[in-house]
């Protein structure tokens, strides 16, 4: 597909940004997965306001969640133990983003244990290289993750988990663009800017959705009452010792969100 023509150098390229614009920069940016065209350059993708493509956030993180799902009972039907499918299934999510809120978790934990100046917890964050902190926060989420997840009652029930997490933890993304200013002039979170509450609004509201469907009311309601405590508390770290947010900061609130609703689901039940 063409890309949309500047017919006014002076007027903003989010006016010539349609809906699969949008959903193409989504997927490209969160995800390793092919994008028609020539939407998998850096060159294109910075066309295009990465904020306004966070509206559908929420789809790409239904069909991150689909493939997670996918591959745990692919293994549960392969006979695999629990514990096994669902490493193998986060290892999946990993691998089709990237390990991109993954690296945002740890270069996060570097930043929290490894400085207490904001300076210094800046410079350490955009290090590409990882530290105690952030290896044991690796550690503990992602086996905190697979443990609830084998110890649910049934292969079928941990799938509807892991593909409502994913979803849902990358959906709510953008809100936290919209209400956190981006800590650095220069970075990542800076370049993508912020969205609007309504685009913001839209992509949470997809995954909320998707969450009712999959666990009902009041599962669903205590489940996003935990993840909102729980990112919210890094999300106030965030702003009183970085000055707001940054990609590292946005991809351990992805990670924290997912692990929180994960164990939530897991110490009620579905049923």
């Amino acid at each position: 597909m063409n890309q949309p023509e500047m017919q006014d150098q002076n007027e903003p390229i989010e006016a010539y940004q349609d809906w699969m614009d949008d959903l193409r920069l989504g997927f490209s940016f969160l995800t390793r997965l092919p994008v028609p065209g020539s939407w998998g350059t850096d060159e294109a993708a910075g066309k295009f306001s990465l904020a306004q493509a966070s509206r559908f956030f929420g789809i790409v993180g239904l069909v991150v969640g689909i493939i997670g799902a996918a591959v745990l009972l692919l293994g549960a039907w392969a006979g695999l133990p629990h514990l096994a499918a669902s490493i193998l299934a986060l290892g999946a999510i990993a691998l089709v983003t990237g390990g991109l809120h993954e690296d945002g978790l740890a270069d996060t934990a570097d930043g929290i244990g490894g400085a207490s100046s904001r300076e210094r917890r800046l410079e350490i964050m955009s290090d590409s290289r990882i530290g105690t902190y952030g290896v044991l926060a690796l550690i503990f989420v992602i086996g905190l993750k697979a443990a609830a997840l084998s110890s649910m009652t049934s292969a079928s029930e941990a799938a509807i988990t892991l593909f409502a997490a994913a979803a849902a933890s990358r959906g709510f993304l953008p809100l936290f663009m919209h209400y956190l200013p981006a800590a650095k002039a220069d970075g990542m979170s800076s370049a993508a800017g912020k969205p609007e509450f309504n685009h913001a609004g839209l992509s949470a509201a997809i995954v909320v959705v998707a969450l009712f469907i999959a666990f009902g009311f009041w599962l669903s309601l205590g489940a996003l009452i935990a993840a909102a405590i729980v990112s919210g508390v890094l999300a106030m770290w965030a702003l009183r010792a970085l000055g707001g947010q940054t990609g590292d900061v946005l991809g351990a609130i992805q990670q924290v969100i997912e692990v929180t609703l994960i164990l939530a689901v897991s110490a009620a039940g579905l049923s």
